[in-house]
C-alpha cells in the first residue's frame, strides 16, 4: 500500500507540475526575468505549494506518525551554515540558466524534452562528483 500511495502522490505532483507550466522552461525564465518580459503567473504557483506546505507542517508538527503509519522524522540541522548557502546560490543559478530544477526535469524526461535529459544528465553528473569530492574532502590526511 506505501509503494502505490507513493507512485499515486508522485502523479498527482508531476501533473501538477505539467498544469502549472513548471515544466516549460521558457515560462521559468520568463517569471525569472525581473528585468524584462516578467511572467508573474509562477508566484502564485509557489504561493500556493507554500500555503499548502505551511498548512501540512503545521499538522505534522503535532504527529508522532505518518499518515501511513512510518515514523516521522525531522532535520537534525536548526542553522544555516556556508555549505546550504553556496548549494542555494548553485541550484538557484542552475535553475536560472537551464530553466529547470529536479522535479520539473524529471516530469519533462519523462515526456520525451531532450532539454531535460541533458539538465538531468548533468545533475546526474554534478550528484556524482559532489559526493566523491565531499568524501575526498572529509577524509583525514595523515
Amino acid at each position: 500500500m506505501n509503494r502505490l500511495t507513493e507512485f499515486l502522490v508522485g502523479l498527482l505532483f508531476g501533473l501538477g507540475l505539467m498544469l502549472s507550466g513548471m515544466t516549460d522552461p521558457g515560462k521559468v525564465l520568463g517569471f525569472l526575468d525581473l528585468a524584462g518580459a516578467w511572467d508573474p503567473s509562477l508566484a502564485l504557483v509557489m504561493g500556493g505549494a507554500i500555503a499548502v506546505g505551511v498548512a501540512a507542517f503545521a499538522v505534522a508538527k503535532k504527529r508522532t506518525l505518518t499518515f501511513l503509519g512510518g515514523a516521522l522524522h525531522w532535520p537534525q540541522a536548526e542553522s544555516v551554515d556556508k555549505r546550504l548557502v553556496l548549494g542555494s546560490m548553485l541550484f538557484g543559478a542552475g535553475w536560472g540558466l537551464a530553466g529547470f530544477c529536479p522535479g520539473p526535469a524529471l516530469v519533462s524526461l519523462a515526456s520525451g524534452q531532450t532539454k531535460a535529459a541533458v539538465f538531468v544528465a548533468a545533475m546526474l553528473v554534478g550528484m556524482v562528483l559532489f559526493e566523491k569530492a565531499d568524501r575526498w574532502l572529509r577524509t583525514p590526511r595523515t
